[in-house]
């Protein structure tokens, strides 16, 4: 399905950061991002109603999600790579290579584990990219 400028009855990104919870008990280590995947609404601005089915494949194919947590490493300077001052901070939407991320649940919500190399641009809203 081509990309489709979604309605959100609430921010999505106030959803998927409330619904998460707390995550002071959580420790991430070296250069990983804690990632939680976005999935559309059922509804696009035009009216449109996706299927349940159409949703679900957010699950598996979903690029966007909204950062969360960053390890004490990530987007820094090593020997390997230079970030050259590129970062992301929490809450931005960043988007990936659906295989570079481990798909994890935390606190009920789907989630992914990036190192910060493999994200590949962050974007201002998330329905901006599928």
């Amino acid at each position: 399905m081509s990309n489709l400028k979604m309605l959100h009855a609430v921010d999505p990104r106030d959803e998927l950061m409330k619904s998460v919870g707390d995550l002071s008990k959580i420790k991430l280590f070296n250069n990983q991002i804690l990632c939680a995947v976005y999935k559309r609404p059922e509804k696009t601005a035009s009216g449109i109603y996706l299927t349940d089915n159409t949703r679900k494949e957010d699950e598996y194919q979903g690029k966007v999600a909204v950062v969360l947590k960053k390890g004490p490493m990530a987007f820094q300077d090593d020997a390997q790579t230079a970030f050259n001052g590129q970062n992301v901070e929490i809450g931005d939407w960043v988007v990936f290579r659906v295989s570079d991320g481990w798909q994890v649940t935390v606190n009920g919500v789907l989630c992914r584990m990036l190192q910060d190399i493999q994200i590949r641009m962050t974007i201002d809203a998330p329905d901006v990219v599928f």
